[in-house]
């Protein structure tokens, strides 16, 4: 955890006039144009104005009307969020010539009134359709964790976070169908946060799926996390105590599968942790996740979804997608009515079961990935790519078809391959979760 670039010690300093809005907007495009940093493959634009909005909020400041913390801090924009005046390409070639976006979306005016200052779009996965963060097209931006071997940072929202672990910005908003803000964030070593899907408006975000889009931060630690949902939420209420023992449930006999050895001990670590301050955990009855296997078999909401919506420019101009993406969305047109049909019968079984099994526990634990990040080289096999995308997204998608709130916190040892734990708590219980992390964050820290 990075402190210097968290959202409580920056006010500090800005309240000492130790620094400036404008100083730490200034140093984050600075680092965001470095030609030899990240920054080339993390943004897709920046924002030129940015430095004007930070000066603007250090006058708010200096006469006592900050309308948040988070006013004059420097945050990103995932490349599928509307901007007004810019395009929302969504990481993809087929969309560059769009017509540029007339309004913000909900979530990017709620971060304005806020005082957020917008530094830029951030790279993504093309269509928001992958879990690896690879874009042909755009570029990578490499993993903090071994920029010597350059390994994946996730996806979709890569460029979220890697403008984040390289100080281009003190929180990033990206959008999560699958996994896509907490995959990036937990092979990063970052915090990434998934709402119940109500919370948070998407009118303005590029639609993957309907019933399963989500926005939400990524950020250094759950604090500043927790305080960038309740802008996006409109709940300004503060989290809720989380005393006491905590009851904790794993789902291991799915979630650990094929998880690799870092993944297994950092895991095992953690548990032993939450063991000592005093959690009780137990197994759900197996077979708690059973329906997966199917849904993926059958084929996905949002694979039917993306199809119907970009298949037609697809066929029009295979050239300007990579032909994974393609190959994965294009999958959607086999999928009938009746498949269809079936996963929203399995989903709220699914749902209904998991909810019921919820009234004797706090929250579910598990690996965030399974798996640490692969090296981008890899990923330029075709089969190796299938296969990490789909064992990456696989633990991170159930708690988008549970429309349930889904937390990543770092579970490894500072130095190591980043870990992620996830959390998933019940429908609408996305403040009590957060208080959760809070609480399993200090006791992990601890260590």
């Amino acid at each position: 955890m990075k402190t210097g670039r968290t959202i409580r010690p920056l006010n500090a300093a800005i309240a000492a006039g130790q620094t400036s809005c404008a100083a730490v907007v200034e140093a984050a495009l600075l680092r965001a144009k470095d030609p030899c940093g990240e920054g080339r493959w993390t943004f897709r634009a920046l924002r030129e104005d940015a430095l004007a909005d930070a000066r603007a909020q250090d006058r708010f400041r200096a006469g006592g009307v900050a309308s948040s913390p988070l006013a004059g801090l420097p945050v990103s924009i995932k490349d599928n969020i509307d901007l007004t005046g810019d395009v929302t390409a969504g990481g993809s070639k087929l969309l560059e010539d769009a017509p540029p976006a007339r309004s913000d979306a909900a979530a990017t005016t709620r971060l304005r009134a806020a005082g957020a200052v917008i530094v830029g779009r951030t790279n993504m996965s093309e269509l928001a359709f992958s879990g690896i963060g690879y874009n042909r097209f755009f570029g990578t931006p490499a993993n903090p964790w071994d920029r010597a071997t350059r390994r994946i940072p996730g996806g979709s929202s890569s460029g979220a976070a890697i403008s984040v672990t390289d100080g281009m910005a003190v929180v990033a908003i990206g959008t999560d169908t699958g996994g896509s803000v907490r995959i990036p964030a937990a092979l990063t070593g970052l915090a990434g946060f998934k709402p119940t899907q109500a919370r948070v408006p998407r009118d303005g975000v590029l639609p993957l799926s309907t019933l399963l889009d989500c926005v939400g931060p990524l950020a250094w630690n759950v604090a500043d996390c927790a305080l960038v949902d309740g802008i996006l939420a409109g709940d300004s209420a503060p989290l809720p105590r989380a005393d006491g023992a905590l009851r904790l449930c794993t789902a291991d006999d799915f979630m650990l599968e094929r998880a690799d050895e870092t993944v297994h001990t950092a895991y095992a670590e953690a548990r032993r942790i939450l063991l000592h301050e005093g959690a009780g955990i137990a197994p759900l009855p197996p077979g708690a996740f059973d329906e997966m296997t199917a849904y993926v078999r059958r084929g996905s909401f949002s694979g039917a979804q993306a199809w119907a919506r970009f298949g037609e420019l697809i066929r029009a101009r295979p050239e300007d997608i990579d032909a994974r993406i393609a190959e994965r969305i294009s999958r959607g047109a086999t999928i009938t009515q009746a498949d269809l049909d079936a996963n929203a019968r399995e989903r709220a079984r699914m749902m209904e079961r998991f909810e019921r099994a919820m009234n004797s526990f706090d929250a579910l634990i598990a690996p965030t990935v399974p798996i640490v990040a692969p090296k981008i080289a890899d990923m330029e096999n075709d089969e190796h790519f299938r296969q990490a995308n789909a064992l990456i997204l696989r633990n991170p998608m159930v708690a988008n078809l549970l429309d349930a709130p889904s937390l990543t916190i770092p579970c490894h040892v500072p130095g190591t391959a980043p870990v992620g734990l996830m959390l998933v708590g019940p429908r609408m219980s996305d403040r009590r979760l957060l208080a959760l992390g809070l609480q399993l964050e200090r006791q992990l820290a601890a260590r």
